[in-house]
C-alpha cells in the first residue's frame, strides 16, 4: 500500500511582527486576570500568539515566502533592537480589545516603514494601512460588543516594564486550514544585531 503523501499548502497567511518577550506577556496576563473573570464570552487570545503587527501581507502563494527572507534578515541585522512596553488599552470599533504599545514608538514606526519597504521591493503586493502599534488581545462575539470596551476599561492604567524587542518575526498562520481558532507560528525570526 502506498504511503500518503502531505502536500504543503499552497497559500499562507503571512504577516511581520515583533514579539514581546515572556515576561512582558506575564506580567500583562496577571493584570488580565480579572478581565478573563469577568468577561469569559470573549474570544481570547492565545498568550503565546501576542505579537505586534508591522506589516499584515494577507493570503499569500507559498512560493513567494521565501523571496522575503534574504532582504529581512538583511533588515533585522543592520538595526538595533527596541526598547518597548505594554501600556494602556484600547478598543477598534468596540470589536477589538488592545494593549498599547509605549517606548520608542517612533523606532516602530520606523522599522514597520522599511520592512513594508522591502516586502514592496521583493513584488509582494499587501494593503498598506498606517501602522496603529498594538497588540490585539481579545474579540467580542456579536452579541457582546459592550463588553469590549468594558474590559478596556479594567486595564486602562495597565504600565508595564519596559522591554527589548530582540527579533524580527516572519510570521505565518493556519497552515494547512484545519478547522479551529487561529495558530500562529514563525517562519523564520532574525535578530537586531544593528550596534553590535
Amino acid at each position: 500500500m502506498k504511503e500518503q503523501e502531505q502536500t504543503e499548502p499552497s497559500t499562507v497567511r503571512v504577516f511581520v511582527a515583533l514579539a514581546p518577550p515572556d515576561k512582558a506577556k506575564t506580567e500583562l496576563e496577571e493584570a488580565l486576570r480579572p478581565v478573563y473573570d469577568g468577561y469569559p464570552r470573549l474570544r481570547w487570545n492565545r498568550v503565546e500568539d501576542w505579537h505586534i503587527t508591522l506589516a499584515f501581507l494577507g493570503e499569500l502563494p507559498a512560493t513567494s515566502v521565501p523571496l522575503l527572507r534574504a532582504p529581512l534578515a538583511d533588515l533585522a541585522s543592520a538595526r538595533p533592537p527596541l526598547e518597548l512596553a505594554l501600556r494602556g488599552s484600547g478598543d477598534f470599533d468596540g470589536r477589538v480589545l488592545w494593549s498599547g504599545i509605549d517606548g520608542d514608538v517612533d523606532g516602530l514606526q520606523g522599522l514597520a516603514t522599511d520592512v513594508r519597504a522591502v516586502v514592496k521591493e521583493c513584488g509582494i503586493p499587501f494593503e498598506d494601512r498606517p501602522l496603529r502599534p498594538h497588540l490585539t488581545l481579545a474579540r467580542a462575539r456579536r452579541d457582546d460588543l459592550s463588553a469590549i470596551a468594558e474590559a478596556a476599561a479594567v486595564i486602562a492604567d495597565f504600565a508595564g516594564r519596559p522591554w527589548q524587542a530582540g527579533r524580527l518575526h516572519l510570521v505565518g498562520s493556519n497552515f494547512g486550514r484545519g478547522p479551529g481558532p487561529i495558530r500562529y507560528r514563525d517562519i523564520e525570526a532574525w535578530r537586531f544585531d544593528g550596534g553590535h
